[in-house]
């Protein structure tokens, strides 16, 4: 019986790519703590659509952190795709993010001076991918974000939002665990906003797991699950009906 349990329990923990228990974070600024995360847990499972959202202050974006393998906590655990993320060094995180974390920010982050292609394939560089094979994975990642006729092009010579589709093929090109998506909308107008959302959505459809902070309300709505934050915990944690 004990052992059926504890299978039950390793499939459990299986299905999870996040899985937080008591994580807090605090930051010292001279002689004062400050609590940006209070004791939060957090799972969620693989190839689900979550929204963070929170007022400025909350922790939303210090959990994003936390979840981006940018920071570590000050207590707590992290278990990202099964790998123990919580004490690692710089060196090892940075590891984990160019394995596991595709990352979509809201000013694009691409290199001015580099092609779409190479921007794409820049993860792979980092990864030990052969020039050929980056060569073959980013113009694919282009494609599927439907830039095939734009490899060559720079980022001024892109649209606000061609150029974040550039992005988010850079961070599918790696086939990572999760795409965490910080604000991908905010510089982007209305109709181009929902254009990303759409190609968001598809990536989730397709079977990836993504993650996205906002603080705009309609953008949240995409998704299927809405986690709020509030003083360093999360507030409420809410399924959406979503067609």
């Amino acid at each position: 019986m004990s052992m059926d349990i504890n299978v039950e329990k390793q499939n459990r923990l299986a299905n999870n790519i996040i899985d937080i228990v008591g994580i807090g974070k605090t930051y010292k600024i001279g002689a004062v703590e400050v609590h940006a995360l209070r004791e939060v847990d957090l799972k969620i499972k693989k190839g689900e659509f979550v929204a963070l959202m929170g007022p400025s202050g909350s922790g939303k974006s210090t959990l994003m952190n936390m979840l981006g393998c940018l920071d570590t906590p000050s207590r707590g655990k992290y278990t990202l795709n099964q790998i123990d993320v919580s004490h690692m060094t710089d060196n090892e995180l940075a590891e984990i993010r160019n394995k596991e974390i595709g990352f979509i920010f809201q000013t694009f982050n691409l290199l001015s001076r580099n092609t779409a292609l190479d921007n794409v394939a820049l993860p792979l560089v980092y990864a030990g991918i052969s020039k050929s094979e980056r060569i073959a994975k980013a113009t694919n990642a282009l494609i599927s974000v439907g830039l095939g006729d734009r490899i060559e092009h720079k980022p001024n010579e892109l649209s606000g939002g061609q150029r974040q589709r550039v992005a988010i093929a850079r961070a599918l090109v790696n086939n990572p665990s999760i795409i965490l998506a910080d604000e991908p909308t905010g510089n982007l107008d209305t109709k181009t906003s929902h254009e990303i959302m759409e190609l968001l959505e598809e990536i989730h459809r397709n079977g990836n797991t993504v993650v996205i902070v906002t603080h705009e309300e309609d953008i949240a709505r995409r998704a299927h699950r809405i986690v709020r934050l509030r003083d360093g915990l999360i507030e409420s944690d809410t399924l959406q009906n979503v067609a």
